[in-house]
């Protein structure tokens, strides 16, 4: 799932592309990733794009005085389409699930791989009337996120485990499971420790969660699309790496997992040298 650092390059890029052309059109393909009615996609064609921006993890194309709003979920992707488009396959076949057609006829192709479908496209009058971003929580690379903000919201979070705080959008906007396993192995800290803690560890985790985000954003900025997965995998010291080498000490990468989800750590850097239990595996042995 692209997270806060890729859609941050993916709505650069689009920009570049899209801002003060004119919309011809919006083509749905696959019907049930389209959840609003009101504004009708009609009312996209011959408006001016504005400009496009991120809000978490959503992608926000204003098109005149309504916003074309993107969620890419686990397997959506967006590429960019110099001419114009070749005809589709029929509705609801193959990854294809939307086109936004500019006059000239280039414009954006939006996919979805695989059999769960949870790809969602919303025309709105403003970006809020998007139940998702109306919950989400502060940006993290905002000024007014700062140090003393994240304090406050560690302490609030109490008990609850720093890994799903981190990766929560009600509570943080933007991060995933994937540069939440990053910024943790950063910081040094388990994913299963308590959010509440000390105004030091709590502050080495602010810096490491700055510097995590930056340094993907850096790395990211300025290429295609098409290259911002690959970016994002190669870039990761422990996500996707199971089995692997640590390459900050050299012990091998673990995983827990869950039931739609896992996580990745490296025992000598996060959890004093311990393994975490393996959930999943817990259960096969039963």
């Amino acid at each position: 799932m692209p997270e806060l650092p890729e859609i941050h390059a993916l709505a650069a890029e689009l920009d570049a592309h899209l801002a003060g052309r004119t919309v011809n059109r919006l083509d749905i393909l696959a019907v049930a990733a389209l959840k609003t009615y009101d504004p009708p996609i009609s009312a996209l064609a011959g408006q001016v794009v504005r400009a496009v921006t991120r809000r978490g993890k959503y992608l926000d194309i204003s098109i005149g005085e309504i916003h074309l709003v993107l969620h890419l979920a686990r397997a959506g992707w967006i590429r960019w389409r110099e001419g114009s488009p070749v005809p589709s396959v029929r509705p609801g076949r193959g990854p294809l699930a939307a086109r936004l057609v500019l006059d000239d006829g280039s414009g954006i192709d939006i996919t979805e791989e695989g059999t769960k479908k949870s790809l969602a496209i919303f025309v709105v009058g403003e970006p809020a009337d998007v139940p998702g971003i109306a919950r989400l929580g502060p940006d993290p690379l905002s000024a007014e996120f700062t140090k003393g903000t994240f304090l406050g919201i560690l302490t609030a979070a109490g008990r609850s485990q720093i890994k799903g705080v981190l990766r929560n959008q009600g509570i943080i906007a933007g991060i995933g499971n994937a540069y939440s396993d990053e910024i943790l192995h950063a910081a040094k800290m388990s994913p299963f420790r308590p959010a509440s803690m000390s105004a030091e560890e709590g502050s080495l985790l602010f810096d490491a969660m700055q510097a995590t985000l930056l340094t993907a954003i850096s790395r990211s900025t300025g290429l295609a699309a098409s290259e911002l997965k690959r970016e994002k995998k190669s870039g990761m010291q422990v996500h996707g790496r199971t089995g692997q080498r640590c390459p900050v000490c050299g012990d091998t990468v673990r995983q827990v997992i869950f039931a739609d989800s896992a996580l990745q750590y490296c025992p000598t850097c996060q959890t004093g040298g311990k393994p975490l239990a393996d959930r999943g595996l817990s259960r096969l042995l039963k």
